[in-house]
């Protein structure tokens, strides 16, 4: 006599397998319902419908592990989720996939104060690894709009980048340690938190920006540094891009800059229209560069300011102005760090590219060629992280043009965009990762022997390709 599963069995899924997951997590940690299913089945991406057969909330390493080879036994494809903060499509989960959802792994453990690390399940939010850090006189620098919601698990997955890594680095140079469930369900102790480890391949860093398709971050050691002392910010008003370099140029030879970022004027106006802020001085350039520094003693300050006053001289700023305390430092970053949100509800087309920043003028001049000529109505906005060669290219959607429509004619332009990126040996993606939105274009980035070799690295992980699949390449 077969006895009828307890759980709910989407029609996807095996009843068996269903069955035994939810008795692992229990039932409150498997979830069928449409909320569930539509929250966490997907990403910040727009251009994709969630479609997850269930929601799985694991509570630790055993359970992801045996997730791991249940969902092999009964060939059941999985999707990892963690903030859902994602915009590559990275994290959607489109075919009746099986969602592995981490906010209930969400704890930071072993913190060590003599190496300066500490341990974290792969939910805990960026935020809190920040605030954790700072409570033991410590400093977590990767940093970026999203880490309010943004996971550790994810930002390792995507080796996520933000404003600050032209002094710190991107998520990789943090990490010491890594425990991953395989996609074969093997558990991988990496590193062990070791600073010096020369014993071959150090297979840490392949799961770094894997996005997910070798298998799941399980727990993770993370590296802590100093904190940095009061750290002014200058907004200066610059109307050419190649006048920006020769500033970066300037002020990267004169002190040591924590971020360097760069933002239109199309840009600020987005800002300004949705939250209450004022510009930073009346004269409205064409760009603006936000300069961060670490003011180490009072002549910093000074060499920083005849820095500003030597642009000027130069014909290279037509205005700036500096912080005089926290709140204003807080308040001029909102100008840039705001932008992605006071832009995302015209379902922007995001193009988030790199090339090595010399290169940037001959870049940034083609595809503004390009996308006046091909985009006549739609409206452009430019910004990024000019100090590490990070440009974001965001193309507003029009509101009488559907959003189907509106992704075909971006996508027709794409190609083009990233012939370009190509040329001057760039990156298709920076630091959001491929996910589904840029797979088809990995080949301007990537040569196809390299394609081959990472194809032949997910087979030995994940042998039965359940591990994410469909995103970063076709396996």
């Amino acid at each position: 006599m077969t006895t009828e599963p307890t759980a709910q069995t989407p029609a996807e899924l095996p009843a068996a397998f269903c069955q035994q997951i939810s008795t692992l997590v229990g039932p409150d940690k498997w979830r069928t319902d449409t909320q569930s299913l539509e929250s966490h089945g997907k990403d910040s991406t727009h251009f994709y419908k969630p479609a997850p057969a269930a929601i799985v909330f694991p509570k630790s390493i055993e359970q992801i592990q045996r997730i791991v080879q249940l969902a092999n036994q009964h060939k059941v494809a999985l999707v990892p989720s963690g903030g859902r903060t994602g915009l590559s499509g990275g994290a959607m989960a489109t075919n009746g996939e099986l969602v592995v959802s981490f906010d209930y792994m969400n704890q930071i453990s072993d913190f060590d104060p003599i190496n300066q690390t500490v341990v974290c399940q792969p939910g805990v939010v960026t935020q809190q690894l920040q605030q954790f850090a700072e409570q033991n006189d410590l400093y977590y620098p990767v940093d970026f709009a999203s880490t309010g919601s943004s996971q550790m698990g994810g930002n390792i997955a995507t080796n996520a980048g933000g404003i600050k890594v032209i002094r710190y680095g991107m998520t990789r140079e943090w990490i010491k340690g890594l425990k991953v469930v395989t996609g074969n369900g093997d558990l991988l102790d990496l590193n062990k938190g070791l600073a010096k480890n020369a014993t071959g391949y150090d297979l840490r860093h392949l799961f770094i920006g894997s996005e997910g398709t070798l298998g799941l971050i399980a727990e993770a050691t993370i590296q802590l540094t100093r904190p940095p002392q009061d750290s002014p910010v200058l907004v200066l008003g610059v109307d050419t891009f190649d006048a920006i370099l020769n500033v970066l140029e300037a002020f990267q030879k004169g002190i040591e800059i924590s971020a360097f970022e760069f933002f239109s004027e199309q840009a600020l106006k987005k800002v300004l229209e949705r939250h209450s802020l004022q510009r930073p001085f009346e004269a409205g350039p064409n760009y603006y560069c936000l300069i961060e520094f670490e003011a180490v003693s009072p002549q910093t300050t000074e060499d920083a300011m005849a820095l500003f006053e030597q642009c000027v001289e130069s014909d290279w700023v037509t205005d700036g102005v500096m912080s005089q305390n926290q709140t204003q430092a807080k308040n001029l970053w909102r100008l840039r760090e705001d932008i992605s949100e006071s832009i995302s509800h015209f379902t922007p087309y995001k193009n988030d590219i790199s090339v090595t920043v010399s290169k940037m003028p001959t870049f940034i001049k083609q595809v503004d060629q390009l996308v006046a000529r091909e985009y006549p109505d739609f409206e452009i906005i430019w910004f990024g992280h000019i100090g590490d060669g990070n440009l974001h290219l965001n193309i507003l959607k029009p509101n009488t043009l559907e959003t189907d429509e509106f992704k075909t004619r971006c996508a027709e332009v794409s190609p083009r965009v990233f012939g370009f990126v190509q040329q001057l040996n760039g990156s298709i993606s920076a630091e959001h990762g491929v996910g589904l939105l840029k797979k088809e274009y990995l080949h301007f980035s990537r040569s196809q022997q390299e394609i081959t070799i990472m194809k032949a690295i997910k087979a030995v992980f994940d042998p039965n390709s359940i591990m994410n699949p469909g995103k970063l390449f076709d396996a």
